[in-house]
């Protein structure tokens, strides 16, 4: 195996609580277990690594965690410390986070640049595809950095996805389905809670701390759980990544945020709700409309209406009463254009095969 198929250096700022790292997290985990790389994950913010990862201990500098090694990284992380790790043969930045200088410096130094990628955002916008791959030379360094977007289209570096990872079955609803409630505060979860308590059948709404169960709270006061009509509010504890896609693929409906939990859900192959990453401008909804087009391309009326009602209320703040017994009046049509869906982009390569062959092509 080439050299530089076996040393991969992943950089992660965290900026969005558990979506960077959750990311960054799953690939090294990948990157290590199928394709027999050696992975050092170099992370901003240990604390949010760990409850996604509960073995790590936030107050080590570096760390052994599922065949990766974790390492702290920080503005005071000194010249020396990064000439004894040495620079990898692929350089993954990931989201724009901006490689230290003394690390630049270093790959500079090598025989042979290592290949650099940037890792994006990922975008369902149809400007991405023709931009995946592409090149930019240093400005005063004999290293080149390329630009990788992951997609939902074969002409992108794909979704991140574990060799065998299960999606749910196909089924009616049990008799008291579970709801999972991952969201901003800025979503509309009063007008969610009053639509649960008009239910005309027993639910439970699983909530994990954070944003989510402080929402509910604001709402419901006290510590839950809480009764509402024939809606039962449970309060759960946070859940490490293995534990929650578990979760999603147990649950009848996800709302999810982020992008993270907001691929887990369609891997899971059940109806979802998503809420985006709030950005300045509204940019985020140019971001939310291409993926609304792209997913409900498949989705027959009027379900698709009432699938895009519904996520445009949750991303506005805007009341979410109707919208939601809209969803809930085409759940059957919603699930199986779900499951549709899943099966649609489990055809196509993963995150990581596609960055590897990226790679390699580049030995």
């Amino acid at each position: 195996m080439p050299p530089m198929q076996l040393h991969w250096d992943i950089f992660c700022r965290v900026v969005d609580n558990y979506g960077d790292i959750g990311v960054c997290w799953r690939l090294a985990r990948q990157l290590a277990a199928e394709h027999g790389k050696r992975v050092r994950l170099w992370v901003d913010d240990l604390a949010s690594l760990q409850p996604l990862c509960p073995v790590c201990d936030p107050a080590l500098s570096a760390q052994a965690l599922a065949g990766v090694e974790v390492r702290h990284w920080t503005d005071t992380v000194t010249v020396d410390w990064f000439a004894e790790a040495k620079t990898a043969d692929v350089v993954v930045e990931a989201f724009a986070c901006e490689l230290p200088p003394d690390y630049i410096a270093g790959m500079a130094q090598r025989p042979a640049p290592p290949v650099w990628l940037n890792l994006e955002y990922l975008s369902a916008e149809s400007w991405v595809e023709s931009c995946h791959g592409m090149a930019s030379p240093h400005p005063s360094l004999p290293l080149t950095k390329h630009f990788v977007f992951p997609g939902f289209s074969s002409s992108t570096a794909g979704l991140p996805r574990e060799a065998g990872l299960p999606s749910a079955p196909l089924a009616a609803l049990p008799a008291i389905p579970e709801i999972s409630l991952f969201c901003y505060a800025t979503a509309p979860v009063a007008s969610l809670l009053e639509a649960f308590t008009g239910s005309p059948r027993p639910l439970r709404c699983l909530v994990p701390p954070g944003q989510p169960l402080a929402a509910v709270r604001a709402c419901l006061g006290g510590d839950g759980p809480w009764q509402l009509g024939l809606a039962r509010i449970e309060p759960i504890p946070f859940l490490a990544q293995d534990d929650y896609d578990a979760l999603l693929r147990r649950c009848a409906i996800n709302f999810v945020r982020g992008e993270d939990s907001f691929v887990r859900a369609q891997w899971a192959g059940r109806p979802f709700v998503w809420q985006i990453y709030r950005q300045d401008d509204d940019a985020h909804r140019v971001k939310l409309d291409a993926f609304l087009d792209r997913y409900c391309a498949g989705l027959a009326e009027p379900a698709a209406t009432a699938l895009r009602a519904l996520f445009l209320a949750w991303n506005t703040g805007a009341d979410c009463t109707a919208a939601w017994s809209d969803f809930l009046g085409h759940h059957d049509e919603i699930a199986q254009h779900a499951a549709a869906w899943n099966a649609a982009l489990r055809a196509q390569p993963d995150l990581a095969t596609n960055l590897v062959k990226f790679c390699a092509a580049r030995v």
